[in-house]
């Protein structure tokens, strides 16, 4: 499917210029600078030099103090504290650090994930009783909490005192806890509210560590699994969270924990190598897959491990979690395929709706996003539990799910979410009308054009200029992620050096040059549906859209391009 090139320009062309001859940089990494609303030295001077120094003081979050003391007060009186957590990765990697924290001052500490089929998302009487029967003095809940109003209450009753580590939006009303730390208060002046859970957990760390008068960088020994959290969570990298990620890379490449240490050597990834991308693809993804089949406790176990052996156990098991999720995953994904093909013309629908009873709960949303990459329209996703529809959604550009679900709030028991990702209950009996309606709805919003998908381009980039000093520069605007996007490059008139070939599973693999430059490795994951075109090729020219980026192999590194679109012969490019 070619995409629409769309490219993007800084509100003002004098900056880019400006920040060249400041700089003493080329043209493009100057565009670059001031597309992400950078226009002065000192800007592009903190984001090429985020330091660990330039974090916020922890005492700026609303309600800190009161944590601090209360959680202070558990230290030095040996109370006992459950740590509560949610089941993905945010949320079992805030849970397992804090608990660590917790446990290196000797009290006794234990934690609680819910059972994600069981007990559902955030705080439960559940998870309360739990702590009553351990004899808990104080609750900590991490990634979870801000809407827990009864489940807050009905904490006090019982005797138990709570802290709430949320970076949720807020509701009508606040938790009545001890204290409620959310950077998304309305009442927070907390200078970033991007943060994740686990860096909400952070921030309780380090305010912690100064009450209790101890060395600020104790804190700092768990910025591998805060990095973890940002990369997978989806946040912004962007601010104090550009700080903490590329503190946390650097632990990660180069002494991270056991546990992970031992989960990176089960799935061969080389320390040293560890990107933003390596957390999104390859840890993230094992580290939720327990979750997503039901039990999250496998994941808390393997970071929170402490000698080689329990570990390696806890990697294993996880790895065999992951297996069984991915094997769910495509099962579900073939049999989506097989329904839309056999009972819709994809071409007249403008959303997909999708039901089977034996879906597995834990993995329709991520087959939704499939769905949505293969199809360009907006999917929701249906299994059915004790009688009653459950589904994930995922929506494209133009079309907030959120606002469309409400619209069919009629037909619903339950749903939330956002303009692009939302979760759905309703009775059987009302499938049939939901879907209709949902698809009027897209029918309505959406316009044709809508349904090409489309890529933001930064700029056009002559490969002549890609040389060591270019690379190096690129290199610092590291790390990448929402909000600092890896920079999507077009070069025009491209030569195909030699037979471009298909490799691994649909991959297409080439050569370019263009001009004097040097000859690049190309690299298009998935798209094989290109190559009889490229044969076709008579000029042997192409235009192509993509990464750059560092391929590690055998212990070597290259440079390469990845691939993200092609245009042979009619161009589609958008200004």
């Amino acid at each position: 499917m070619s995409l629409r090139w769309i490219y993007d320009a800084p509100d003002n062309e004098e900056i880019t210029q400006n920040l060249q001859k400041e700089l003493n940089v080329p043209e493009q990494i100057a565009h670059l600078l001031s597309l992400r609303g950078i226009d002065s030295f000192e800007k592009a001077k903190k984001f090429f030099r985020p330091g660990i120094d330039d974090l916020y003081d922890p005492f700026l979050m609303k309600d800190m103090k009161k944590a601090t003391q209360r959680l202070c007060h558990a230290i030095r009186g040996g109370e006992t504290v459950l740590v509560y957590g949610d089941y993905d990765v945010d949320g079992t990697t805030a849970t397992s650090i804090v608990y660590t924290f917790l446990k290196s001052f000797g009290i006794r500490v234990e934690y609680y994930i819910p059972h994600r089929f069981k007990e559902g998302y955030g705080i439960n009487p559940d998870g309360i009783n739990h702590a009553k029967e351990i004899g808990a003095d104080l609750v900590v809940s991490v990634d979870c909490g801000i809407t827990a109003i009864e489940e807050a209450n009905y904490a006090r009753r019982h005797g138990i005192d709570l802290i709430i580590c949320d970076h949720h939006n807020v509701g009508d009303k606040i938790p009545d806890a001890v204290a409620v730390l959310d950077p998304k208060r309305p009442d927070c002046n907390y200078p970033f509210d991007g943060l994740s859970g686990a860096g909400v957990g952070f921030k309780l760390i380090q305010g912690t560590i100064e009450e209790l008068g101890l060395s600020g960088t104790l804190a700092y020994k768990y910025l591998d699994l805060v990095a973890v959290s940002i990369a997978s969570d989806i946040v912004p990298i962007v601010d104090e969270n550009r700080i903490l990620m590329r503190e946390g890379l650097s632990m990660l490449n180069s002494n991270p924990r056991i546990g992970l240490k031992e989960l990176l050597k089960l799935i061969n990834v080389e320390i040293g190598t560890i990107t933003t991308s390596s957390i999104v693809f390859s840890i993230g993804p094992r580290i939720n897959a327990a979750g997503r089949m039901g039990d999250a406790t496998i994941a808390v176990e393997l970071m929170i491990s402490e000698n080689e052996t329990e570990a390696s156990r806890h990697a294993r098991e996880l790895e065999a979690t992951n297996k069984r999720r991915r094997t769910t995953d495509t099962r579900t994904m073939d049999e989506a395929v097989d329904k839309l093909e056999t009972n819709f013309d994809v071409d007249k629908i403008s959303s997909m709706v999708l039901h089977d009873p034996d879906w597995h709960l834990g993995v329709i949303g991520i087959v939704a996003s499939r769905l949505v990459d293969a199809y360009y329209r907006p999917a929701i996703m249906l299994s059915t539990v004790e009688g009653k529809i459950k589904g994930s959604a995922r929506s494209i550009k133009g079309f907030n799910m959120y606002e469309a679900l409400k619209k069919c709030e009629d037909l619903l028991e339950q749903f939330g979410g956002h303009e692009f990702a939302a979760g759905l209950t309703m009775d059987e009996s009302n499938l049939e009308e939901f879907r209709q309606r949902i698809d009027q709805i897209a029918c309505q919003y959406l316009k044709e054009n809508d349904f090409l998908p489309e890529i933001m381009i930064d700029g056009d980039l002559d490969l002549q200029q890609v040389d060591k000093r270019f690379w190096k520069l690129l290199s610092q605007f590291e790390p990448f992620g929402p909000g600092n996007l890896r920079p999507v490059f077009v070069s025009k008139d491209v030569c195909i050096e030699g037979v471009p070939t298909i490799v691994g599973n649909g991959h297409l693999k080439m050569k370019v040059s263009q001009g004097e430059s040097a000859v690049f490795d190309a690299i298009g994951f998935n798209m094989h549906q290109y190559m009889p075109q490229l044969i076709d090729c008579s000029e042997n020219k192409i235009d192509v859209a993509y990464v750059l980026e560092e391929n590690y192999w055998n212990g070597r590194r290259s440079l390469q391009m990845r691939l993200k679109d092609i245009h042979i012969g009619k161009r589609e490019l958008v200004d």
